[in-house]
């Protein structure tokens, strides 16, 4: 195990390392902004819904930056002027970033987050862009229908069983694994087994693993027939989709915040759910998928 965290370290900093190596100013790919996003399919969709507002709304060009990496690595890269914009999660930065405790309040979240970035990061945080995307602990359709399950409170009782399969990043946070197996007492028969996010759903349906922590709005959780527990004892905080933006490229370019302040309230958790299967499911191309949502929403 150690070892393996080892690598992990050295591989984040090597992504930070070529973020880093980025010319100073934006003119690395002839934009005026850089928007970037992190290494998931939901991410690549709201990355580039977010460049093509910007670049319908205003006369900006963006240079897209997609898989970028984790939360982590995309804040480390927007403090320190790399990128301009990215999408990101508020439970994630009010407890990942921010090292705050959860608080279930999702305005009160927003709130608190608005002032912390701006004080301490001169970031400005938007408003939601509708949807919550939070952590989804799921198992296999056919183990649900088994044991009759449908809470984590209820499951806990058979993890001394079965096998636990996350991302390194959820194993790591402070609402992630540690915690919440404390809250509903998970002891599985072994350590849980550090996954890549984009393998953990195959590992699920072959039975390498029996328990893994997706997100809400994953395409795949339908058309794979999964389940998603209930959080019975509401552990997770709000995890509400928000473009955090550099305060100095708003004010470059006056004409961006409103831009990006019309995305507001615009996706439903459905609308980002179908988007993902659009792309996972039916290998849709992100731009064709994002451009034929805008246009649905009369944004084009």
């Amino acid at each position: 195990m150690p070892r393996f965290i080892a690598l992990c370290c050295l591989t984040f900093a090597l992504i930070f390392a070529s973020v880093s190596c980025t010319p100073g100013n934006y003119a690395s790919g002839g934009g005026d902004i850089i928007i970037a996003s992190k290494d998931f399919t939901e991410q690549d969709i709201l990355g580039e819904l977010l460049a093509q507002q910007v670049e319908a709304k205003t006369e900006l060009k963006v240079d897209r930056r997609p898989r970028l990496g984790g939360s982590f690595v995309c804040h480390q890269a927007i403090t320190s002027g790399k990128i301009d914009a990215y999408i990101e999660y508020t439970g994630t930065a009010f407890t990942g970033i921010l090292k705050q405790k959860p608080i279930a309040d999702a305005q009160e979240v927003l709130r608190k987050l608005q002032q912390a970035y701006a004080e301490q990061f001169k970031l400005a945080v938007m408003p939601s862009l509708g949807f919550e995307n939070t952590f989804a602990m799921i198992i296999r359709g056919e183990d649900a229908q088994r044991y009759n399950l449908q809470t984590l409170s209820q499951a806990a009782q058979y993890t001394p069983q079965w096998r636990g399969g996350f991302g390194y990043e959820f194993l790591e946070r402070e609402d992630g694994f540690p915690g919440l197996a404390k809250t509903y007492n998970l002891q599985f028969s072994r350590p849980p087994q550090i996954m890549d996010l984009g393998l953990i759903y195959r590992a699920l349906i072959q039975k390498q693993v029996d328990l893994i922590a997706g997100n809400s709005t994953d395409g795949q959780i339908a058309r794979l027939g999964l389940v998603v527990l209930k959080d019975d004892k509401h552990y997770f905080p709000p995890y509400e989709a928000a473009p955090i933006v550099r305060e100095a490229t708003l004010e470059k370019y006056p004409k961006l915040r409103d831009a990006i302040a019309q995305l507001a309230g615009k996706i439903s958790a459905s609308e980002m759910q179908h988007m993902n299967y659009l792309v996972e499911g039916e290998l849709r191309d992100v731009k064709d998928v994002v451009r034929e949502f805008m246009q649905s929403k009369g944004l084009l």
